[in-house]
Protein backbone atom coordinates (compact mmCIF):
# COMPACT_ATOMS: atom_id res chain seq x y z
CA UNK A 1 0.00 0.00 0.00
CA UNK A 2 1.00 3.22 -0.94
CA UNK A 3 0.51 5.56 3.05
CA UNK A 4 0.78 8.84 3.90
CA UNK A 5 1.42 10.02 6.99
CA UNK A 6 0.90 13.54 8.29
CA UNK A 7 2.01 15.44 11.44
CA UNK A 8 2.96 18.84 12.89
CA UNK A 9 6.26 17.76 13.95
CA UNK A 10 8.73 15.33 13.07
CA UNK A 11 12.33 14.31 13.47
CA UNK A 12 14.68 16.11 14.79
CA UNK A 13 11.96 18.25 16.65
CA UNK A 14 11.75 16.91 20.16
CA UNK A 15 8.15 15.38 20.72
CA UNK A 16 5.83 12.84 21.34
CA UNK A 17 3.82 13.14 17.74
CA UNK A 18 7.08 13.17 15.50
CA UNK A 19 8.20 10.19 17.21
CA UNK A 20 5.17 8.02 16.95
CA UNK A 21 5.23 8.73 13.21
CA UNK A 22 8.96 8.20 12.71
CA UNK A 23 8.37 4.42 14.57
CA UNK A 24 5.28 3.92 12.52
CA UNK A 25 6.60 4.73 9.50
CA UNK A 26 9.63 2.21 10.15
CA UNK A 27 7.26 -0.11 11.50
CA UNK A 28 4.89 -0.23 7.96
CA UNK A 29 8.53 0.28 5.84
CA UNK A 30 9.41 -3.29 7.67
CA UNK A 31 5.75 -4.79 6.70
CA UNK A 32 6.12 -4.03 3.15
CA UNK A 33 4.81 -0.49 2.49
CA UNK A 34 5.57 2.60 0.86
CA UNK A 35 5.60 5.73 3.39
CA UNK A 36 5.27 9.20 2.76
CA UNK A 37 5.09 11.56 5.79
CA UNK A 38 4.34 15.04 5.10
CA UNK A 39 5.01 17.64 7.40
CA UNK A 40 5.89 21.64 8.18
CA UNK A 41 9.22 22.76 6.54
CA UNK A 42 9.85 24.92 10.07
CA UNK A 43 11.45 22.61 12.65
CA UNK A 44 14.46 21.60 10.32
CA UNK A 45 17.60 21.66 11.93
CA UNK A 46 18.85 24.86 12.73
CA UNK A 47 15.46 26.65 12.70
CA UNK A 48 14.67 24.61 16.03
CA UNK A 49 14.71 26.80 18.95
CA UNK A 50 17.02 26.44 21.80
CA UNK A 51 19.11 23.75 19.17
CA UNK A 52 22.60 24.23 17.81
CA UNK A 53 23.58 23.04 14.43
CA UNK A 54 25.63 20.41 16.41
CA UNK A 55 22.87 19.35 18.17
CA UNK A 56 20.96 18.67 14.99
CA UNK A 57 23.68 16.86 12.98
CA UNK A 58 23.86 14.20 15.79
CA UNK A 59 20.23 13.31 15.20
CA UNK A 60 20.82 13.23 11.64
CA UNK A 61 22.23 9.90 10.97
CA UNK A 62 19.25 8.55 12.36
CA UNK A 63 16.38 9.99 9.78
CA UNK A 64 18.91 8.64 7.12
CA UNK A 65 18.36 5.35 8.31
CA UNK A 66 14.31 5.44 7.65
CA UNK A 67 13.09 4.92 3.96
CA UNK A 68 10.29 6.90 4.08
CA UNK A 69 9.77 9.77 1.80
CA UNK A 70 9.85 12.62 4.00
CA UNK A 71 8.43 15.82 2.58
CA UNK A 72 9.01 19.09 4.43
CA UNK A 73 6.09 21.31 3.05
CA UNK A 74 6.93 25.15 3.57
CA UNK A 75 3.63 26.64 5.26
CA UNK A 76 2.11 29.59 4.37
CA UNK A 77 1.11 30.73 7.82
CA UNK A 78 2.76 28.94 11.10
CA UNK A 79 2.47 29.58 14.70
CA UNK A 80 3.94 27.32 17.28
CA UNK A 81 3.16 24.06 16.26
CA UNK A 82 0.34 24.94 14.25
CA UNK A 83 1.19 25.62 10.20
CA UNK A 84 -1.49 26.46 7.21
CA UNK A 85 0.38 23.85 4.02
CA UNK A 86 -2.02 25.08 1.48
CA UNK A 87 -0.50 22.46 -0.73
CA UNK A 88 -1.01 19.52 0.85
CA UNK A 89 -3.70 18.20 -1.00
CA UNK A 90 -1.90 17.95 -4.26
CA UNK A 91 0.42 15.33 -1.94
CA UNK A 92 -2.45 13.03 -1.45
CA UNK A 93 -4.00 12.21 -4.38
CA UNK A 94 -1.00 9.37 -4.74
CA UNK A 95 -2.07 8.07 -1.84
CA UNK A 96 -4.03 4.61 -1.03
CA UNK A 97 -4.28 5.65 3.21
CA UNK A 98 -3.92 9.05 4.20
CA UNK A 99 -3.39 8.95 7.93
CA UNK A 100 -3.46 12.22 10.23
CA UNK A 101 -2.28 12.54 12.77
CA UNK A 102 -4.57 15.34 15.10
CA UNK A 103 -3.99 18.23 16.44
CA UNK A 104 -2.67 20.01 13.41
CA UNK A 105 -4.06 22.95 13.56
CA UNK A 106 -4.51 24.93 10.13
CA UNK A 107 -3.70 21.73 8.26
CA UNK A 108 -6.25 18.99 9.42
CA UNK A 109 -9.49 21.05 8.22
CA UNK A 110 -7.52 21.02 4.94
CA UNK A 111 -7.43 16.87 5.04
CA UNK A 112 -10.82 16.80 5.86
CA UNK A 113 -11.61 18.99 2.71
CA UNK A 114 -9.33 16.94 0.46
CA UNK A 115 -11.42 13.61 2.15
CA UNK A 116 -15.03 15.56 1.30
CA UNK A 117 -13.43 15.17 -2.99
CA UNK A 118 -12.00 11.97 -2.69
CA UNK A 119 -14.51 9.90 -0.46
CA UNK A 120 -12.98 6.75 -2.39
CA UNK A 121 -9.47 7.25 -0.48
CA UNK A 122 -9.12 5.89 2.92
CA UNK A 123 -8.73 8.50 5.70
CA UNK A 124 -7.22 7.01 9.42
CA UNK A 125 -7.05 9.71 12.12
CA UNK A 126 -5.23 9.30 15.06
CA UNK A 127 -6.54 11.25 17.95
CA UNK A 128 -3.18 12.18 20.09
CA UNK A 129 -4.58 14.48 22.68
CA UNK A 130 -6.60 17.61 24.00
CA UNK A 131 -4.35 20.54 23.51
CA UNK A 132 -4.54 22.71 26.56
CA UNK A 133 -3.45 26.23 27.15
CA UNK A 134 -4.45 29.34 28.37
CA UNK A 135 -5.47 32.78 27.63
CA UNK A 136 -6.58 33.14 24.37
CA UNK A 137 -4.80 30.45 23.25
CA UNK A 138 -7.10 28.18 25.31
CA UNK A 139 -9.79 29.87 23.82
CA UNK A 140 -8.58 29.16 20.44
CA UNK A 141 -8.33 25.48 21.30
CA UNK A 142 -12.20 25.25 22.97
CA UNK A 143 -13.52 26.92 20.11
CA UNK A 144 -11.62 24.50 17.58
CA UNK A 145 -13.05 21.48 19.01
CA UNK A 146 -16.03 22.40 19.64
CA UNK A 147 -16.79 23.48 15.75
CA UNK A 148 -14.24 22.20 13.86
CA UNK A 149 -12.73 19.00 15.44
CA UNK A 150 -15.76 17.25 15.28
CA UNK A 151 -15.86 17.79 11.57
CA UNK A 152 -12.62 16.53 10.96
CA UNK A 153 -13.19 13.53 13.14
CA UNK A 154 -16.89 12.71 11.02
CA UNK A 155 -14.53 12.57 7.68
CA UNK A 156 -12.42 9.37 8.66
CA UNK A 157 -12.95 5.78 8.18
CA UNK A 158 -11.48 4.97 11.22
CA UNK A 159 -9.92 6.37 14.45
CA UNK A 160 -6.92 5.45 16.69
CA UNK A 161 -6.22 6.44 19.80
CA UNK A 162 -3.79 5.30 22.48
CA UNK A 163 -6.00 3.75 24.96
CA UNK A 164 -10.50 3.53 25.38
CA UNK A 165 -9.15 5.48 29.03
CA UNK A 166 -8.17 8.69 27.02
CA UNK A 167 -11.06 8.14 24.58
CA UNK A 168 -13.57 8.48 27.23
CA UNK A 169 -12.52 11.50 28.77
CA UNK A 170 -11.26 13.62 26.14
CA UNK A 171 -13.02 16.08 24.31
CA UNK A 172 -13.93 13.75 21.54
CA UNK A 173 -15.93 11.58 24.31
CA UNK A 174 -19.23 12.40 22.61
CA UNK A 175 -18.08 11.25 19.34
CA UNK A 176 -16.36 7.77 20.69
CA UNK A 177 -19.19 7.48 22.89
CA UNK A 178 -21.78 7.27 19.28
CA UNK A 179 -19.77 5.42 16.97
CA UNK A 180 -17.45 3.00 19.11
CA UNK A 181 -16.87 0.89 15.99
CA UNK A 182 -14.98 3.57 14.11
CA UNK A 183 -12.65 3.65 16.93
CA UNK A 184 -9.42 1.70 17.19
CA UNK A 185 -7.14 1.47 20.55
CA UNK A 186 -3.87 1.22 19.50
CA UNK A 187 -1.43 1.93 22.08
CA UNK A 188 2.03 3.39 20.54
CA UNK A 189 5.27 1.32 21.20
CA UNK A 190 9.16 1.49 21.46
CA UNK A 191 12.01 -0.06 19.92
CA UNK A 192 13.71 -2.40 22.99
CA UNK A 193 16.36 -3.57 21.05
CA UNK A 194 17.28 -0.05 21.15
CA UNK A 195 16.08 0.87 24.92
CA UNK A 196 16.93 -2.06 26.89
CA UNK A 197 18.77 -2.71 30.60
CA UNK A 198 22.27 -2.05 30.35
CA UNK A 199 24.92 -1.16 33.18
CA UNK A 200 25.63 2.88 33.68
CA UNK A 201 27.89 4.40 31.31
CA UNK A 202 31.19 5.68 33.51
CA UNK A 203 31.74 8.49 30.65
CA UNK A 204 27.94 10.26 31.10
CA UNK A 205 28.70 9.53 35.01
CA UNK A 206 31.56 11.29 34.78
CA UNK A 207 30.83 14.27 31.99
CA UNK A 208 27.33 15.72 34.87
CA UNK A 209 29.46 14.24 37.51
CA UNK A 210 26.84 11.73 38.91
CA UNK A 211 27.70 9.18 41.83
CA UNK A 212 26.69 5.59 40.55
CA UNK A 213 26.09 4.81 44.34
CA UNK A 214 22.98 8.02 44.87
CA UNK A 215 19.73 7.20 43.57
CA UNK A 216 19.18 8.77 40.07
CA UNK A 217 15.75 10.19 38.46
CA UNK A 218 15.82 10.91 34.71
CA UNK A 219 13.06 13.17 33.12
CA UNK A 220 12.51 13.48 29.16
CA UNK A 221 10.36 15.93 27.59
CA UNK A 222 10.63 19.25 25.70
CA UNK A 223 11.06 22.20 27.53
CA UNK A 224 9.14 24.89 25.20
CA UNK A 225 5.70 26.39 25.28
CA UNK A 226 3.95 23.32 23.62
CA UNK A 227 4.77 20.91 26.37
CA UNK A 228 4.71 23.50 29.37
CA UNK A 229 2.52 20.68 30.41
CA UNK A 230 5.10 18.08 31.56
CA UNK A 231 5.12 19.55 34.98
CA UNK A 232 8.93 20.31 35.74
CA UNK A 233 7.85 22.96 37.95
CA UNK A 234 6.15 20.34 39.69
CA UNK A 235 9.24 18.00 40.25
CA UNK A 236 11.30 20.91 41.40
CA UNK A 237 9.31 21.52 44.41
CA UNK A 238 9.24 17.95 45.18
CA UNK A 239 12.94 17.96 45.60
CA UNK A 240 12.92 20.89 47.60
CA UNK A 241 10.65 18.18 50.18
CA UNK A 242 12.83 14.94 49.01
CA UNK A 243 16.10 17.34 50.00
CA UNK A 244 14.87 17.23 53.40
CA UNK A 245 13.82 13.59 53.58
CA UNK A 246 16.20 11.70 51.72
CA UNK A 247 19.16 13.99 51.77
CA UNK A 248 21.13 12.67 48.81
CA UNK A 249 19.25 12.48 45.55
CA UNK A 250 20.49 13.09 41.65
CA UNK A 251 18.34 14.42 38.98
CA UNK A 252 18.35 14.25 35.04
CA UNK A 253 16.41 16.37 32.83
CA UNK A 254 16.70 15.92 28.96
CA UNK A 255 14.96 18.48 26.45
CA UNK A 256 15.50 21.72 25.37
CA UNK A 257 13.43 24.91 24.64
CA UNK A 258 12.78 28.70 25.51
CA UNK A 259 11.50 27.57 28.94
CA UNK A 260 14.81 25.81 30.12
CA UNK A 261 16.42 28.66 31.75
CA UNK A 262 13.19 29.95 33.30
CA UNK A 263 13.49 25.88 35.23
CA UNK A 264 17.14 26.50 35.71
CA UNK A 265 16.55 29.68 37.02
CA UNK A 266 13.41 28.18 39.45
CA UNK A 267 15.66 24.88 40.63
CA UNK A 268 18.08 28.04 41.99
CA UNK A 269 15.29 29.63 44.01
CA UNK A 270 14.24 26.42 45.34
CA UNK A 271 17.84 25.55 46.76
CA UNK A 272 17.85 22.19 44.57
CA UNK A 273 20.07 23.42 41.71
CA UNK A 274 23.24 20.81 43.26
CA UNK A 275 20.72 18.07 42.97
CA UNK A 276 19.57 18.57 39.38
CA UNK A 277 21.50 18.88 35.86
CA UNK A 278 20.01 19.97 33.09
CA UNK A 279 21.43 18.40 30.42
CA UNK A 280 19.26 20.06 27.31
CA UNK A 281 19.34 17.88 23.92
CA UNK A 282 21.09 14.53 23.21
CA UNK A 283 21.79 12.63 20.66
CA UNK A 284 19.94 9.67 19.57
CA UNK A 285 22.52 7.40 20.31
CA UNK A 286 23.57 8.89 23.47
CA UNK A 287 19.53 8.62 24.53
CA UNK A 288 19.04 5.04 25.41
CA UNK A 289 22.12 5.53 27.78
CA UNK A 290 20.44 8.30 29.72
CA UNK A 291 17.68 5.64 30.60
CA UNK A 292 20.26 3.34 31.87
CA UNK A 293 21.57 6.15 34.02
CA UNK A 294 18.04 6.41 35.87
CA UNK A 295 17.30 4.24 39.41
CA UNK A 296 13.96 5.69 38.39
CA UNK A 297 11.66 7.83 35.76
CA UNK A 298 8.76 10.37 36.47
CA UNK A 299 6.62 12.14 33.90
CA UNK A 300 4.77 15.17 36.33
CA UNK A 301 2.97 16.05 33.88
CA UNK A 302 -0.12 18.66 34.99
CA UNK A 303 -2.99 18.22 32.39
CA UNK A 304 -4.49 16.01 29.46
CA UNK A 305 -2.14 17.80 27.39
CA UNK A 306 -0.04 14.07 28.45
CA UNK A 307 -2.20 11.60 26.85
CA UNK A 308 0.17 8.42 26.85
CA UNK A 309 3.38 9.18 27.54
CA UNK A 310 6.16 7.40 24.91
CA UNK A 311 8.74 8.30 27.10
CA UNK A 312 7.50 5.95 29.76
CA UNK A 313 7.99 3.19 27.27
CA UNK A 314 11.34 4.04 26.53
CA UNK A 315 11.69 3.81 30.56
CA UNK A 316 9.96 0.43 30.21
CA UNK A 317 12.09 -1.32 28.25
CA UNK A 318 15.11 0.65 29.69
CA UNK A 319 14.26 -1.57 32.93
CA UNK A 320 13.39 1.24 35.03
CA UNK A 321 9.95 1.82 36.77
CA UNK A 322 7.98 5.25 36.41
CA UNK A 323 5.95 7.42 38.43
CA UNK A 324 3.87 9.65 36.47
CA UNK A 325 0.52 11.60 37.21
CA UNK A 326 -2.68 10.11 37.40
CA UNK A 327 -4.12 11.37 34.01
CA UNK A 328 -6.38 9.73 31.08
CA UNK A 329 -4.11 7.33 29.07
CA UNK A 330 -1.38 8.29 31.00
CA UNK A 331 -2.11 5.98 34.22
CA UNK A 332 -2.72 3.21 31.33
CA UNK A 333 0.75 2.88 30.69
CA UNK A 334 2.55 4.07 33.81
CA UNK A 335 0.50 1.00 35.87
CA UNK A 336 1.79 -1.46 34.55
CA UNK A 337 5.56 -1.12 36.01
CA UNK A 338 4.98 2.16 38.57
CA UNK A 339 2.67 4.02 40.50
CA UNK A 340 0.47 7.04 39.04
CA UNK A 341 0.06 10.50 41.76
CA UNK A 342 -2.47 13.43 41.39
CA UNK A 343 -1.42 16.17 38.97
CA UNK A 344 0.06 19.41 40.35
CA UNK A 345 0.23 17.53 43.36
CA UNK A 346 4.17 18.30 45.02
CA UNK A 347 3.29 16.24 48.00
CA UNK A 348 1.95 13.30 46.63
CA UNK A 349 4.99 13.14 43.97
CA UNK A 350 7.57 13.63 46.89
CA UNK A 351 6.03 10.63 48.34
CA UNK A 352 5.83 8.11 45.86
CA UNK A 353 9.62 8.75 45.23
CA UNK A 354 11.07 8.78 48.71
CA UNK A 355 8.36 5.10 48.41
CA UNK A 356 10.42 3.94 45.62
CA UNK A 357 13.81 5.15 46.80
CA UNK A 358 13.06 3.06 50.06
CA UNK A 359 11.69 0.13 48.76
CA UNK A 360 14.42 -3.01 49.39
CA UNK A 361 14.17 -5.24 46.20
CA UNK A 362 13.47 -3.65 43.06
CA UNK A 363 14.41 -6.13 40.92
CA UNK A 364 11.12 -7.68 40.27
CA UNK A 365 9.53 -4.18 39.43
CA UNK A 366 12.39 -3.44 36.81
CA UNK A 367 11.38 -6.85 35.29
CA UNK A 368 7.95 -6.12 34.85
CA UNK A 369 9.12 -2.77 33.39
CA UNK A 370 10.93 -4.75 30.73
CA UNK A 371 8.30 -7.52 30.14
CA UNK A 372 5.74 -4.54 29.63
CA UNK A 373 8.01 -3.54 26.67
CA UNK A 374 8.45 -6.17 25.27
CA UNK A 375 5.02 -7.67 25.23
CA UNK A 376 2.22 -4.83 25.18
CA UNK A 377 4.60 -2.01 23.39
CA UNK A 378 5.71 -3.92 20.72
CA UNK A 379 6.42 -1.94 17.30
CA UNK A 380 6.29 -5.36 15.30
CA UNK A 381 2.81 -6.19 16.75
CA UNK A 382 1.76 -2.34 16.81
CA UNK A 383 2.59 -2.08 12.85
CA UNK A 384 0.79 -5.49 12.55
CA UNK A 385 -2.33 -3.83 14.23
CA UNK A 386 -2.74 -1.05 12.01
CA UNK A 387 -2.16 -2.66 8.72
CA UNK A 388 -5.47 -4.55 9.44
CA UNK A 389 -6.86 -1.29 9.86
CA UNK A 390 -5.82 -0.05 6.45
CA UNK A 391 -6.80 -3.58 5.08
CA UNK A 392 -9.90 -3.45 6.42
CA UNK A 393 -10.94 -0.16 4.74
CA UNK A 394 -9.66 -1.14 1.04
Amino acid sequence: MNITHIVCTYPPYYGGMGNVVFQTAKALLDRGHNVTVLTPGYHERKEIKGAEEKVEEEHAPELEKQEADVKRIAPAFQYGNAAYLPTIAEELDAADIVHLHYPFYGTANLVRKWKKKHPEKGLVITYHMDPRSQGWRGLVFSLYAKFVMPKVLAAADAICVSSFDYAESSEAALLYAKQKDMWHELPFGVDTDRFAPRKKDDLLLKKHTLDPNISTILFVGGMDEAHHFKGIPVLLKSLVLLKKSLGELQVVLLGEGELKEQFELQARALGVEGMVRFVGRVSEDDLPLYYNLADLFVLPSIHRGEAFGMVLLEAFASGVPVIASDLAGVRTVAERAGVVVQPKNVYALAQAIQDYIELKDKKPLKEQARQAAETVYNWESIGEQLECIYTNML
